[in-house]
C-alpha cells in the first residue's frame, strides 16, 4: 500500500488548529511530572537556609529521623558527591547551586541545606519544618545598584560584554540633540503555573527521571555528568510542561531527588513550593541602564551608548544583557554598548522570557521616545529615519527586516495618525489619556536537532523528536509541519516528544525550538518520502528514517536573522489615585512563516500581557537586613490579571525569507520586547512626565505629578 495521498490539498501550516493535546489537558488526562503514579513512591521536601551568608554548623537530623514516615535526611555531611567541573550542552558551566549538599557554605538566603524524604509529602513537609539547622552567620551585601566599583564586564547570553566603534564624545559634542538618561528595572520572577517537579528512580543501573523541563537532553546530559554516569544509562521524560519561561533547566530539586533515589533504591519525588521557586528557580536580575543618544537636526543618530549593569550571585555569573537590543536596532557613527555585572549575596539569576531584550528594550525604546520629543519628530518617523542597512555591530546584512511594515500596519490599525503629539491634553473626567509605541526584535536562530519519522503499515505517520512543549503549542505546530511534509491530513500524524531516548534536539528556549525541530522533521520526512516513492510497500514494523540537521544548520548563510515588531499602547491615568490602566494594546510582528495562527496569536498576546505586568506591577524587593525577599509568593508579588487586560490584539505582516530553508522565526519571546516601553511612553503622553523606573506604581505617579 502507499502511505501518501495524491492530488491537491490545502496546506496545514498557516491554518488555525486547536492543540492536539488540548482535550487531554482540560479533562485531566494529560499527566504532569508531579502527578504520574509510581509504585513505592517516596516524597522529598527541601530545607532552605534561613540566613543569607555564612556556614552550616550542624544539622540535627536524629529527632526528625524518628518522626512517622521519615526515611532519610540528606545534607552536606552524608549526601553523595557530584562533579560540577564540566560544560553543559548550552556551552555554559553549571550553576553550582545545583550541586546540593556538597559543603557547609551558605552564599544566599534560600540556599538548599537538606532534603527530608518520607512516605508522604505531608510527612516530609512536617519533618522538614521541624529540622533544626544551626548556622554561623556572616555579614552580607544585597544592595543594588549603588556605586559599584567592583562591577565587571563579561560576555552574556546575548554576546560579547562590550562593543565599541567611533568617537562617542566627539559625536555627542557635534550633535544637535543629546539625551543622557538612566533607566532601571527591578528583580522579576517567572512563576509558571506548574511548579518545578521531578521524580527520580534508580533501577538496575539505569536512572529514570520524569521531570518538568525545557529540554530532556539538557537535563539528561547534566545529570549524567554530575553523577559520572554513562549517558546511555540516563533517561529523562517530560511530556507535558505547565510553563517554563527559561526557568526549567537543571535545578537543585532534580539533583536532590536523584541523590535520594540512589540512596533509597526507590522512586523519590520532589516538588518545589511556590516560595521555594522564588529562591531556586532563577529570576530576572534588576538592572540600571544608562543611555546616551546624539542626533543631528533631522533626528538621525550620530552617537549611541547603552550601558547595562545587572546583578548575579557569588557562586555563578549570569549577565542580563540589557545592552543587546542596541546592537540590532539602531546604528550610529559612534556606537558603544556594554553589559556589566556585580556579584552579591543573592540567588543566581537566569534566563527569563526575552533575557536582555525585555529590560534592555524598555531603556532603549524609552530613550528613543525622549529623543523624538526633543527633536520634535513623530516617534515612529524617528525610528524609521534610523533604520540600519546592516547589523550595527555585526556588519552582516539582515535576512529580512520588515520593521517598517510593522509600524505602518500598526499605525494604520491603531489610529496613530489621529494622535495629538502634545502630552497631557487628552482627558476623560479624572483620567488623562495617552498613547505610546516601541519597536521590538528578537534573534531568530536554529540549533542542530535530530528527528525520527516512521511510516506505519496502517497509513499513518509517527514523528519522534525530543522537543519540549512548555505551553507554546509546539506539539501542534510540529503536527502541522509533518502533515505538510507527508502531504497527508493532520489526523494521520502522531507526534511524540519529551523523551531523551529520542536523541539530541534543541531545547525550548531562545525562541529557537519550533524552528529547529521543524527543520529536522522536514528533513526526515523528505527522505522517507523518497523511500516510499519506490513503491515497495510498508512492512508491519513500518519504515523509519532519521535526520540530523547539524551540517545544514552550520551551512546557513551568515546573515542577521531576527523577528521584529511594533508595539502600541493606550493608557488612562487617574490623576487622583495615580492608577494607570491599559485600555488597549496592539502588536504587529514580522516573524517569518506563522505555523499555527491560533497558538501564535496566543504567544504574541501572552508576551504583550507580560509587558503590561512588567510596566505596571512586577517588582520583587529584597530586605537589606535579611537579604531575603518581601512577599515571596503570588500574593505579595503582583502580576497583571484579567481585569488589567481589557483589549490586547496581535497580528503579523508577511515576512518571507527566500534564503531560509525553514522560514520559521521564533515568536515565544518577542511579544514582551518593547511592550513595557510602549506602556511607559503612553504614560508620558498622558501625563507629560517621564517614568524611567519600573514598575510605574501609583505612588510613583502621584509623586512625579503631571504636566497637565
Amino acid at each position: 500500500m502507499t502511505a501518501l495521498t495524491t492530488g491537491a490539498r490545502a496546506s496545514a501550516v498557516g491554518t488555525a488548529h486547536t492543540r492536539v493535546e488540548g482535550r487531554d489537558k482540560v479533562t485531566g488526562a494529560a499527566r504532569y511530572a508531579g502527578e504520574i503514579p509510581f509504585d513505592g513512591l517516596a516524597h522529598g521536601w527541601l530545607v532552605l537556609s534561613t540566613i543569607t551568608r555564612g556556614r552550616v554548623l550542624s544539622v540535627d537530623a536524629d529527632p526528625v529521623l524518628g518522626m512517622t514516615g521519615v526515611l532519610t535526611v540528606l545534607h552536606h555531611g552524608n549526601a553523595p558527591r557530584v562533579d560540577i567541573d564540566y560544560t553543559g550542552v548550552l556551552g555554559m558551566p553549571p550553576d553550582p547551586t545545583i550541586a546540593v549538599f556538597q559543603h557547609d557554605r551558605v552564599p544566599h538566603a534560600g540556599w538548599p541545606v537538606a532534603l527530608v524524604v518520607a512516605e508522604t509529602s505531608e510527612q516530609a513537609r512536617e519533618a522538614a519544618e521541624s529540622l533544626v539547622v544551626r548556622y554561623e552567620e556572616e555579614a552580607h551585601d544585597v544592595t543594588f545598584p549603588g556605586e559599584r566599583p567592583d562591577a565587571s564586564t563579561g560576555p552574556g547570553p546575548g554576546g560579547p560584554g562590550a562593543t565599541e566603534k567611533g568617537d562617542l564624545e566627539a559625536e555627542l559634542a557635534a550633535s544637535a540633540f543629546v539625551l543622557d538618561a538612566e533607566y532601571s528595572t527591578p528583580e522579576e520572577h517567572h512563576n509558571s503555573m506548574e511548579p518545578h517537579a521531578v521524580t527520580a528512580l534508580w533501577d538496575g543501573g539505569r536512572l529514570e527521571v520524569v521531570d518538568s523541563n525545557q529540554g530532556t537532553v539538557w537535563v539528561a546530559d547534566e545529570l549524567a555528568k554530575l553523577f559520572s554516569l554513562d549517558p546511555a544509562s540516563v533517561r529523562v521524560r517530560s511530556e507535558h510542561v505547565g510553563g517554563g519561561f527559561g526557568s526549567k533547566g537543571v535545578r537543585a530539586h532534580q539533583v536532590a531527588a536523584v541523590m535520594a533515589a540512589t540512596s533509597l533504591s526507590r522512586p523519590v519525588r520532589v516538588v518545589m513550593t511556590r516560595r521555594q521557586m522564588f529562591s531556586l528557580a532563577g529570576y530576572r536580575s534588576p538592572t540600571t541602564q544608562r543611555v546616551r543618544l546624539g542626533a543631528d537636526a533631522e533626528g538621525r543618530l550620530r552617537a549611541l551608548e547603552h550601558r547595562c549593569l545587572s546583578r548575579t550571585s557569588t557562586v555563578y555569573e549570569f549577565i542580563e544583557s540589557g545592552a543587546g537590543p542596541a546592537r540590532v536596532m539602531y546604528d550610529a557613527p559612534a556606537h558603544h554598548t556594554e553589559n556589566q555585572v556585580v556579584e552579591l549575596d543573592v540567588p543566581s539569576p537566569t534566563f527569563m522570557r526575552a533575557p536582555g531584550e525585555a529590560p534592555g528594550s524598555f531603556a532603549l525604546e524609552s530613550a528613543i521616545d525622549e529623543l523624538a520629543e526633543q527633536c520634535g519628530i513623530d516617534p515612529i518617523e524617528l525610528r524609521l529615519r534610523n533604520e540600519p542597512e546592516v547589523g550595527p555591530v555585526s556588519g552582516l546584512p539582515f535576512s529580512t527586516r520588515n520593521l517598517p511594515a510593522c509600524f505602518r500596519e500598526g499605525a494604520r490599525r491603531f489610529g496613530w495618525a489621529d494622535r495629538d503629539p502634545r502630552p497631557g491634553v487628552r482627558r476623560e473626567g479624572r483620567w488623562l489619556l495617552g498613547t505610546g509605541t516601541a519597536a521590538a526584535s528578537f534573534f531568530a536562530g536554529a540549533a542542530p536537532s535530530t528527528a525520527a519519522v516512521t511510516a506505519e503499515a496502517d497509513g499513518t505517520f509517527t514523528v519522534r523528536i525530543n522537543a519540549a512543549d512548555i505551553g507554546t503549542g509546539a506539539r501542534t505546530a510540529l503536527t502541522l509541519v509533518a502533515a505538510d511534509a507527508f502531504e497527508v491530513p493532520t489526523d494521520r500524524v502522531r507526534v511524540r516528544i519529551g523523551d531523551s531516548d529520542f536523541g539530541p534536539a534543541m531545547i525550548a528556549g531562545g525562541s529557537m525550538g519550533t524552528r529547529s525541530w521543524a527543520w529536522a522533521v522536514t528533513a526526515a520526512a523528505g527522505e522517507l518520502r523518497e523511500r516510499l516513492s519506490l513503491g515497495d510497500g510498508i512492512p508491519p514494523e513500518g519504515i523509519t528514517v532519521r535526520s540530523d540537521t547539524t551540517e545544514a544548520v552550520g551551512a546557513l548563510a551568515q546573515k542577521e536573522r531576527h523577528s521584529f515588531g511594533a508595539q502600541f499602547a493606550e493608557v488612562a491615568v487617574d490623576v487622583a489615585t495615580g492608577e494607570v490602566r491599559v485600555r488597549r494594546m496592539l502588536g504587529v510582528f514580522a516573524a517569518g512563516r506563522i505555523v499555527n495562527p491560533l497558538t501564535a496569536r496566543g504567544q504574541f498576546r501572552g508576551g504583550m500581557i507580560w509587558g503590561i505586568s512588567m510596566a505596571l506591577h512586577e517588582e520583587a524587593v529584597r530586605d537589606r537586613n535579611t537579604g531575603a525577599l518581601y512577599g515571596a509568593d503570588l500574593a505579595g508579588y503582583h502580576v497583571a490579571t484579567n481585569a488589567d487586560v481589557p483589549l490586547v490584539e496581535a497580528d503579523w505582516v508577511d515576512d518571507p525569507d527566500p534564503d531560509d530553508p525553514v522560514g520559521i522565526k521564533g515568536i515565544g519571546e518577542i511579544g514582551i520586547v518593547g511592550a513595557a516601553a510602549a506602556v511607559a511612553n503612553a504614560v508620558w503622553h498622558a501625563t507629560g512626565v517621564r517614568h524611567r523606573a519600573l514598575p510605574i506604581r501609583p505612588d510613583r505617579v502621584l509623586t512625579a505629578g503631571t504636566r497637565a
